[in-house]
């Protein structure tokens, strides 16, 4: 059978001309410029813009294809005094990005409500139904957000009825594009917008930042407050981090601020929120995505993702407290849920023949919540190593999620599978998808013929990418932080991961069963070191040993001695050793 493998270690080795050439710049020291070129940065003014990631950063919303007919449309509802539906998806990404145009079209004076799909009776994205809906309710525009480019027939029915549409998005387009009055997706052919990955919620603010802009030239804030789209920051944060989109670019500038706006927010919903999830101080994007995110989702995940859109519109302190103690409830059910069916498809997988060679995990159940199975495809993912399609059926149809790996293209390998599926969308990591139960047969031995002609043994072994080695005497306060300064990290932009070697552990112990906390000492150099869910890790935990870690930066600044964050560990001289020059950012 599969099985889940050690990681094998990989050392970057950056091209030595190019670290120096940034260092001898000045600006930066020889390890933060490794760590640049580690990341692809070779180029002095693209290292500067990096670090420094301001808002004069931001590309011209109106690159967008489809903007300029989108914001004159807007223009036109704002003064024919039109209602507008904003429509969005029930992810984070998609609630931040609703709550975002619903707050902003309210402060400019546009007539605006929204409408999000509940996962159970409406499944992903524009329905006939949810449009028919919104017209009931006075709609003359649609805008979506974070849905819409697959909807081809849905904007078909828009046409009908009278009713104009204007897409935001950031998903794959398919062969065929909806006929909207205005498409927004940077994805699509001909788009001229340079930054390639936004969440949705990150197109929506581009939309926000155009349509102002449009607003201002036409003299519509004479003599009243014009809106600053600064104040939205938290929110464009909250959905980019937990879309889990590469912080590069835009996403980086995005997440800098926004990370501070929700440190500091006004906010009452988010204050709420991060209450009851025991959220203090500087928020960083772990807050973001264990402890907020996940109760924003949690909603959408197992009762009505409009709760989560109440909360983060809400101004009153009492109903904000309800919410956000609903949406903690709901977090707390949906962990239970998760967890058993993580262990039953564990189970299925580790005592079933029938994957003892396959290269690709597809697993169906008629008792499996379709609004947990694509965290739980993740946590398979995690453990071995494949590409992972898990499909919820009620009465002969099934809705999946599908989670990947590196070298095997999510969407592309659905797009080969298409004749067996109803519908399917997302990313090169993350999809969803729609399949009859007739056809899953077929779908699971398609899908691992593709898996078993593209991965490789070694695609299949999970890799640590690590930025160099560390002498322990070489850890200060000084050295966290130049790392802080590189932040935000994520998807992208990995935090830097270091090893060192022939470490002697003092204590070990584990915490809540899962994690393993350690002493280590080398030399006079002591540490203390935390390994999230590696209590599995215990027997090597002991004697001498190799760590691969991070360094905390998520604290107050020149806290110090700070604490390693075990990210493997192995018996001194076990580990797996490569290395290789890298030179492609986000690699």
């Amino acid at each position: 059978m599969i099985s889940g493998r050690e990681k094998r270690w990989r050392i970057r080795e950056p091209d030595p001309a190019s670290v120096a050439g940034l260092s001898e710049t000045g600006l930066f020291s020889p390890f933060t410029a490794r760590l640049l070129v580690n990341r692809g940065i070779t180029e002095p003014a693209a290292a500067s813009r990096f670090v420094s990631a301001v808002l004069g950063d931001l590309h011209d919303p109106f690159l967008f294809s489809g903007m300029e007919r989108a914001v004159e449309r807007l223009v036109l509802a704002a003064r024919k005094r039109e209602r507008v539906c904003v429509y969005g998806d029930y992810d984070v990404d998609g609630v931040t990005a609703v709550a975002l145009l619903t707050l902003f079209f309210r402060s400019v004076g546009i007539d605006c409500f929204y409408h999000i799909p509940r996962r159970m009776e409406d499944g992903y994205g524009l329905s006939i139904d949810g449009i028919g809906s919104a017209v009931e309710r006075g709609a003359k525009v649609i805008v979506t957000v974070d849905c819409g480019t697959t909807a081809v027939k849905e904007a078909l029915y828009c046409r009908e009825i009278g009713a104009d549409i204007i897409v935001t998005d950031h998903h794959m387009p398919g062969d065929d594009l909806p006929e909207a009055l205005a498409l927004i997706n940077p994805l699509q052919k001909g788009c001229r917008f340079p930054f390639k990955q936004p969440a949705g919620v990150g197109v929506a603010f581009n939309l926000v930042i155009a349509l102002r802009n449009r607003l201002r030239s036409a003299g519509w804030f004479a003599g009243v407050q014009e809106p600053d789209v600064r104040e939205f920051l938290d929110l464009v944060a909250l959905g980019t981090v937990a879309d889990m989109v590469p912080l590069l670019d835009e996403n980086r500038v995005f997440v800098k601020y926004g990370l501070t706006a929700l440190s500091t927010t006004p906010r009452i919903g988010i204050k709420a929120l991060k209450e009851v999830a025991g959220v203090s101080g500087d928020v960083g994007c772990g807050a973001i995505g264990f402890r907020l995110a996940p109760r924003l989702n949690a909603a959408g995940r197992l009762e009505n993702a409009a709760l989560g859109v109440e909360l983060l519109l809400c101004e009153d302190p009492q109903r904000a407290a309800v919410l956000a103690a609903e949406l903690d409830a709901n977090n707390a059910a949906r962990q239970a849920l998760e967890q058993e069916i993580l262990q039953e498809a564990l189970a299925i997988v580790a005592n079933s023949p029938v994957y003892r060679d396959r290269k690709s995990i597809v697993l169906a159940s008629e008792d499996w919540h379709p609004g947990v199975i694509g965290i739980v495809a993740s946590r398979i993912v995690d453990v071995y190593h494949r590409p992972t399609v898990l499909i919820a059926l009620q009465n002969g149809s099934g809705r999946g999620s599908a989670r990947s790996i590196p070298g095997f293209h999510l969407y592309d390998a659905l797009h080969a599978c298409s004749e067996h599926l109803v519908k399917f969308g997302g990313h090169k990591y993350a999809a969803g998808l729609s399949i009859d139960e007739a056809t899953l047969t077929s779908f699971v031995a398609q899908f691992e013929e593709i898996a078993s002609g593209l991965l490789t043994p070694s695609d299949l072994t999970p890799e640590l990418v690590i930025d160099g080695e560390l002498h322990p005497s070489q850890i200060s306060a000084g050295l966290v932080e130049e790392i802080r300064a590189l932040g935000p990290f994520g998807i992208g932009n990995p935090e830097p991961s270091f090893v060192m070697r022939d470490i002697e552990v003092r204590e070990h112990r584990l915490i809540k069963e899962h994690h393993l906390k350690l002493r280590l000492q080398a030399g006079k150099n002591r540490f203390d070191a935390i390994g999230f869910n590696l209590a599995r890790k215990r027997g090597a935990g002991e004697g001498r040993v190799d760590i691969a870690f991070t360094l905390e930066t998520d604290g107050l600044p020149g806290r110090f001695p700070c604490q390693l964050r075990l990210k493997d560990i192995k018996a001194s001289g076990m580990a797996s050793w490569e290395t290789e020059v890298c030179t492609e950012q986000g690699k």
